[in-house]
């Protein structure tokens, strides 16, 4: 049986950092990652639309940072950074509440642009799983998303599509690849996501891994 182990999360520290970055004690630790969590879901809900690869927190005694890496960073900022300031106000009363004054920590978000949005592996992912939701030939949906991401320059792709697909009677799992993805190389800069399409027949899972290099 093979042994299996998240992409990202095996090469944290020599390849990759963390996405939530901070420092706290034993009784702060679990609630930090609560409002970690929290935070996540809450921008996740209020920017559907803006195409978000990343969320990075940072965490301080007087101030939250969050970085913000989107395809479409004018859905995220809005007319006059107007959508801007509604997401900072909630989150500052998503982190703020029930504080008091000199307890109140001061948010600082700030917006970068994810320049190719096809060598992001989330973004693919949900493509593929929202056109899978929309009865889209799985087939030719995974086959344009190897042209774009290759055309786009990354040196390898593989998407595995597992459960009912197409409808059919029996699960399965399909994989398809093209170019060379390194998954034991821990220099690797290898790209993962992975997200469930609801059909008409279940879920199928959508698991995207994309080489972008080694990391010098």
């Amino acid at each position: 049986m093979g042994q299996k182990v998240h992409p990202i999360s095996f090469r944290l520290g020599n390849t990759f950092s963390w996405k939530s970055r901070w420092y706290a004690d034993q009784r702060s630790y679990s609630r930090n990652v609560l409002g970690d969590y929290r935070l996540r879901q809450l921008l996740h809900n209020k920017l559907g639309n803006a195409g978000l690869v990343t969320i990075d927190i940072e965490r301080s005694l007087t101030s939250l940072s969050v970085v913000l890496v989107a395809s479409r960073p004018g859905v995220v900022i809005g007319k006059g950074g107007e959508n801007l300031k509604l997401i900072s106000q909630a989150i500052e009363k998503l982190v703020n509440t029930g504080k008091v004054k000199q307890h109140r920590v001061k948010i600082d978000i700030k917006v970068e642009e994810m320049k190719t949005p096809d060598l992001s592996a989330k973004l693919v992912a949900e493509r593929i799983a929202d056109q899978l939701s929309k009865r889209y030939p799985h087939r030719r949906a995974v086959r344009q998303a190897l042209d774009r991401v290759t055309q786009a320059g990354a040196e390898g792709i593989k998407i595995v599509l597992s459960g009912r697909i197409g409808g059919s009677e029996i699960g399965r799992t399909e994989k398809y690849t093209r170019g060379k993805v390194p998954t034991q190389t821990l220099r690797a800069n290898l790209d993962y996501f992975q997200s469930p399409s609801l059909t008409r027949s279940g879920y199928v899972g959508v698991k995207v891994w994309i080489y972008k290099g080694e990391v010098q």
